[in-house]
């Protein structure tokens, strides 16, 4: 099972909450708006596409290169249900999430008998608090 690793550096954090808020976004808009160069956004933006996070929108050619979040499809394979999502929470929003998280899993985890088709799998979360970067 292939796992994303998930951004550690605040510039690409700040990108992705860009690209949550503004739907898609060019490496000199991005620049703007983080206060960086064009030529820093651009090389996180193409590690973000590395990683799976992002890809490149749809556009009518030229210099500028959109990027826009790179969303799971209905068609992914089923035995790999990962997924990642950039949302916006309170602390207390971000413990009753993972409270919630906890309850489900261990329904699965403690139900005393394993179904005959059952296969191991391993449920990773992780809740992280990224403070954007401007």
């Amino acid at each position: 099972m292939s796992r994303r690793p998930l951004p550690d550096h605040p510039v690409r954090i700040a990108l992705l909450d860009l690209l949550a808020e503004h739907g898609t976004l060019t490496s000199t808009q991005a620049a703007a708006r983080l206060g960086q160069s064009s030529g820093l956004c651009s090389f996180h933006l193409r590690r973000l596409a590395e990683l799976g996070l992002i890809e490149e929108a749809p556009h009518q050619g030229g210099k500028a290169r959109p990027w826009q979040l790179r969303w799971e499809t209905e068609d992914a394979p089923a035995t790999d249900e990962s997924f990642s999502a950039l949302i916006h929470v309170t602390p207390d929003e971000m413990a009753e999430i993972g409270a919630s998280i906890r309850r489900l899993l261990f329904r699965y985890r403690d139900r005393g008998t394993r179904p005959a088709n059952a296969v191991a799998v391993t449920a990773e979360i992780r809740l992280l608090n990224g403070d954007p970067v401007g």
